[in-house]
């Protein structure tokens, strides 16, 4: 029975690692933890230890704002790795060459260490 199809194996999945919350893959549990945890440290300190509404919500704040900054800054519609190829450049600052600080000059003899010329 020919009836002249070909069955080859293909890689039919699919490339995205999904969305909820309009963020991609798993970059969503940064922000829904952050908040979970900021209402969780708001009313522990508010509730329980009777901090004022300013003290408590401004230790709060800082635990739902800095991962959600995390994520807006550094992961949604960024390729992998971009915040450390980012951290990496403004520390390092030698980008992906040779530093020309180490590069001899043409013609330069280079010498081993602790051998006068």
């Amino acid at each position: 029975m020919n009836n002249g199809l070909r069955i080859t194996d293909t890689n039919s999945a699919n490339d995205s690692k999904g969305r909820a919350l309009g963020f991609e893959g798993n970059d969503f549990l940064y922000v829904v933890i952050g908040i979970v945890a900021a209402i969780g440290i708001f009313l522990l300190l508010y509730g329980m230890f009777h901090a004022g509404l300013a003290t408590a919500g401004g230790i709060a704040i800082p635990v739902f704002v800095i991962p959600t900054a995390w994520v807006m800054l550094f992961r949604r519609g960024k390729p992998d790795g971009y915040a450390e190829d980012f951290f990496d450049h403004l520390f390092n600052r030698e980008g992906f060459g040779f530093s020309p600080d180490n590069q001899n000059p043409r013609g330069a003899r280079q010498t081993e260490p602790g051998h006068a010329q």
